[in-house]
């Protein structure tokens, strides 16, 4: 479980799924940025080989319409980023307290 930093034990039998989820989201977030700049270059390129008309002609007038990610999408009922950070503190301290 190195990509999280948990434990395999702790993260198959100790975790609840709202803290898995809430960890995969971050791990997401780390990715963002090299995700989308993969998008724009893939974006520029097709435009370079068959050019930007027949790209509008195809309904790809940006990058976004190639291809959108799952966090651009909108989601209901999904916690808030400041309360996933605040589980994440959470979640911390109560690791750090039963490793003593």
């Amino acid at each position: 479980m190195g990509e999280i930093g948990r434990d395999r034990l702790e993260f198959l039998y100790e975790m609840k799924w709202w803290e898995i989820r809430a960890i995969i989201r971050g791990y997401h977030r780390r990715h963002r940025d090299t995700w989308s700049a993969t998008r724009w270059q893939t974006y520029y390129i097709m435009s370079a080989q068959i050019g930007s008309e027949a790209m509008h002609k195809s309904g790809i007038n940006n990058p976004t319409d190639l291809l959108k990610f799952p966090w651009e999408r909108i989601r209901e009922n999904m916690p808030s980023d400041e309360e996933i950070a605040s589980l994440q503190a959470e979640m911390a301290a109560i690791n750090a307290a039963n490793r003593k």
